[in-house]
């Protein structure tokens, strides 16, 4: 079993910049593969950015060049660096963990509102 609480979130200007951040615990969390998702009013969550145990990242094209995942496995804690926001990245960010790659995510934090002011 898996917990994971974000925290970070806020009300920023366009063009501002957020750090949020992911913590885990319960379990050894460098066996996860994790991801932060989004999910606007009336809108599908969507992928943000994904990491995996080995390091390697991807990302939506609407954030590429402006966000960037990390992730701290001394601290069981990914972080998703968010630069140059936009509106339309308002939304409830979550973050996900998952053992398997090619699996569903096991594992949902609660959220935390990013809130991008034009």
């Amino acid at each position: 079993q898996v917990q994971l609480v974000e925290s970070g979130g806020g009300l920023v200007q366009a063009g501002g910049s957020l750090r949020l951040s992911c913590a885990a615990s319960g379990s050894i969390f460098s066996i996860y593969h994790m991801g932060w998702y989004r999910q606007a009013p009336g809108k599908q969550r969507e992928l943000v950015a994904m990491i995996t145990v080995g390091g390697s990242t991807n990302y939506a094209d609407s954030v590429k060049g402006r966000f960037a995942i990390s992730r701290d496995n001394a601290k069981n804690t990914v972080y998703l660096e968010m630069n140059s926001l936009k509106p339309e990245d308002t939304a409830v960010y979550y973050c996900g963990a998952r053992r398997s790659i090619l699996s569903a995510y096991d594992y949902w934090g609660q959220g935390t509102q990013v809130t991008v002011s034009s």
